[in-house]
C-alpha cells in the first residue's frame, strides 16, 4: 500500500484549482490502495523560518532547551512525513510570479544540512530517497517556458538539490482569461493527472 503525502499551499483552499486537480488525481487512483497523509497550508500554515529555529537544529538534541525542541519538532516532522511518503502531490497557485510564501516556509524547513542533503568536495548532494513528486501548478495567465516562470525552475533546482528528481509538473494556465480558456486549461489539466495516476498506480 503507498503512502501519499499531499501538500496544497493556496489560500483558498479546497476552492483552489490546484487543491481540486491534486484530489482529483488522488481520486483516480486505486481505492485502497494508499494511505493518504495531507499538509494543509492555508488551515495549518508554518510559520517563516527564524535564526532561533535554526539554531535548535544545529544544537545537539541531548543538549536543547524545551523551547529549542518545540523548534525543532516543526522541520522534524515535515522531514518525517516527507521521508514516509512513497508519492508527493502538490498544488501550488502561482502568487506574484512566485510560490506562496506559505510552500516556501515549508521548504525551508525541509532543506536540513546532514538530513536531507550534504555538501561534499564535488558540490551538495541529496539524501532524500527518490520517489515521484506531482506538482499542479495553478496560474491566472499563461507562463509555463517563458521567463516569467520561476516556479518550475525553483522546485526543480530545490528537489533535485535534497535527492527528489522524478518531477512530474501538472500545469492549468490562462484560468483567468475567460471561460473557455480555463474549461480548456483544467481539461488538458485532467488528461495530463490522469495519465501520470495510471502511471504511479501500475
Amino acid at each position: 500500500m503507498k503512502h501519499i503525502l499531499l501538500i496544497n499551499s493556496s489560500i483558498s483552499g479546497d476552492k483552489g484549482h490546484s487543491a481540486q486537480l491534486a484530489q482529483q488525481f488522488i481520486a483516480r487512483l486505486p481505492e485502497g490502495s494508499f494511505n493518504l497523509d495531507t499538509l494543509d497550508l492555508n488551515a495549518t500554515p508554518v510559520p517563516h523560518l527564524e535564526m532561533a529555529e535554526m539554531a535548535a537544529w544545529m544544537t545537539p538534541a541531548e543538549q536543547r532547551s524545551d523551547e529549542q525542541q518545540r523548534l525543532a519538532a516543526i522541520s522534524d516532522d515535515i522531514v518525517a512525513r516527507i521521508k514516509a511518503a512513497d508519492v508527493i502531490v502538490l498544488g501550488v497557485p502561482m502568487y506574484n510570479f512566485g510560490i506562496p510564501s506559505q510552500l516556501k516556509a515549508l521548504l525551508d524547513r525541509v532543506a536540513r544540512a546532514g538530513i536531507t542533503f550534504k555538501y561534499t568536495e564535488q558540490g551538495p548532494v541529496g539524501l532524500l530517497d527518490d520517489k515521484p513528486v506531482v506538482i499542479f501548478a495553478a496560474r491566472g495567465g499563461i507562463y509555463q517556458g517563458t521567463g516569467l516562470d520561476s516556479q518550475t525552475p525553483f522546485l526543480q533546482t530545490f528537489f533535485n538539490f535534497v535527492g527528489l528528481k522524478d518531477l512530474h509538473f501538472v500545469y492549468a494556465e490562462g484560468l483567468n482569461m475567460g471561460t473557455d480558456a480555463q474549461q480548456a486549461a483544467l481539461t488538458a489539466a485532467t488528461a495530463r493527472l490522469t495519465e501520470i495516476s495510471a502511471k504511479i498506480a501500475a
